[in-house]
């Protein structure tokens, strides 16, 4: 007999032993290494970065902070956004209760009936039962089965398992907010191009309409010339088929406006309307200089970025986690309540009934499927990583790239404002030119259209200007605070 107890006692050290050899967890794969950031944009450092300050203080047109806060309230995606948010810290609150014991209240019935020639059969029929020990009252041939008590279940989080799923969780639940917080930031983005842009159209239409007047005034002149016998049909014609082509530019610049107008509607979240605005905003001076600070800084200013950097942890914790799924798991479960056969001892001393059991499991066949899910968590963080490292290298081009464009915009409006002066000048130059018969009237109208496309273009340059301006906000992380 002891033989035997010696026997056994080996036989479940040896099966324990190999429970945790055996379900070894795997090595972590080979991670990429991420690629230093630039120690500044330019030569000299800078310190200050105008992401930090409040896109209130930022933008001092007050009609767009107008437009800007309506969007915050109204925006369709970022009530979207704000929905997956929850669904997250929903995701969250659930992740908090792993690694806590599992308690649940409950109530069964039922009743069953055991064959005659079993040993549960021919036991009931020899047990006797009653409250009176002198009574001779057999088991019921139809045995019910009444239960009403607490049970519980506990994963005792022996490896860290279940926590790295909360830490999982948390990551996936702040990625959340900088998404929304990187939301934000196109968002007003977006809403101060899409402004400028009108106010540039406006401005657009006023040029055209000047030039219109100015060509109807020039037509009356060439149709007094060709009475006086000093102009032809053809010259009268070529000055009413500019006229016709300013007035398709005017209409088109209308229709390009309310389409503007309703873009900006849509990401108001509202139905088509006027946008009431103050067009001479657009002829305010852009601000003096851009503070961009050094690029470590877009690490905590870029929403995108952190966001990129909490899925890689969340991708960690869910590698962490696959790698422990190897190892033995502690299951702890029990029970308390009352179990009878007859309802009148439910609640009885007697019919209080208890269980305890602990056990300890680990995988041997189904490694495979572990494996497959341990290589599967890896490949997840390793495209982490690189998406991180994309948003990284997008953000400091963005910003590289904005400086630049700020710089070269400001060589290019200079440029072109003295073309417009020159061509400005030209105008009234060609028409008393062509009043003494100096000029013809081809002449006129090049310099004419010359004038009015060169206008044009100096009110793109100024929107490339504000869209540059906003551009690198953007681009280093602001709007979203």
């Amino acid at each position: 007999m002891m033989l035997k107890t010696k026997h056994q006692i080996l036989a479940l050290g040896m099966l324990i032993f190999g429970l945790f050899t055996h379900c070894k967890p795997l090595q972590n794969f080979q991670q990429p290494s991420l690629k230093a950031l630039p120690e500044s944009f330019q030569s000299k450092k800078d310190s200050t970065n105008d992401a930090v300050v409040n896109w209130k203080s930022y933008f001092t047109d007050e009609t767009l902070i107008g437009l800007i806060d309506t969007a915050l309230t109204n925006n369709i995606d970022l009530l979207m956004t704000l929905q997956r948010i929850e669904m997250a810290q929903n995701q969250l609150n659930y992740a908090k209760i792993l690694g806590k014991p599992m308690v649940t209240a409950g109530t069964s019935l039922g009743v069953q009936k055991f064959g005659k020639y079993t040993m549960d059969g021919v036991g009931n029929y020899d047990t006797n039962f009653s409250n009176n020990i002198n009574s001779d009252q057999k088991m019921p041939e139809n045995l019910p089965d009444i239960y009403l008590g607490l049970q519980s279940s506990w994963e005792v989080d022996i490896w860290g398992k279940l926590r790295s799923k909360k830490e999982a969780a948390l990551a996936r639940y702040l990625a959340s907010v900088e998404g929304k917080n990187w939301l934000i930031t196109n968002l007003i983005s977006e809403i101060s191009a899409n402004y400028y842009s009108l106010l540039a159209m406006d401005n657009e239409l006023d040029i055209i309409k000047e030039t219109r007047n100015l060509q109807l005034n020039e037509l009356q002149i060439i149709q007094a010339q060709k009475e006086a016998g000093y102009a032809n049909e053809l010259a009268v014609k070529q000055f009413e088929s500019r006229i016709l082509n300013t007035r398709s530019l005017e209409v088109e610049i209308l229709q390009n406006i309310i389409e503007g107008e309703n873009r900006l509607n849509f990401l108001l979240g509202r139905y088509p309307q006027p946008i009431q605005r103050n067009k001479l905003q657009f002829t305010k001076a852009l601000p003096a200089q851009i503070h961009v600070g050094i690029p470590a800084q877009l690490l905590r200013n870029r929403p995108d970025v952190k966001q990129a950097e909490y899925e890689l942890r969340a991708a960690r914790a869910d590698v962490y986690s696959a790698k422990m799924a190897f190892n033995p798991s502690l299951n702890i479960g029990a029970g308390v309540g009352f179990q009878t056969f007859n309802p009148a001892f439910v609640f009885s001393p007697q019919s209080i009934a208890y269980n305890v059991l602990g056990g300890l499991t680990a995988p041997v066949i189904n490694r495979t499927a572990l494996k497959t899910e341990f290589a599967t968590a890896n490949a997840i963080q390793i495209e982490a990583l690189y998406n991180y490292q994309k948003t990284i290298m997008n953000a400091y081009s963005e910003v590289y790239n904005q400086m630049a464009n700020i710089k070269n915009l400001e060589q290019i409006q200079d440029l072109k404002s003295k073309e417009v002066v020159v061509l400005t000048e030209s105008i009234s130059t060609s028409v008393d030119l062509f009043k003494t018969g100096r000029a013809t009237y081809l002449e006129v109208l090049l310099t004419q259209a010359n004038a009015l496309q060169a206008r044009i273009e100096l009110i793109n340059v100024k929107k490339r200007q504000y869209n540059a301006v906003v551009n690198i906000y953007k681009a280093l992380g602001g709007g979203w605070r």
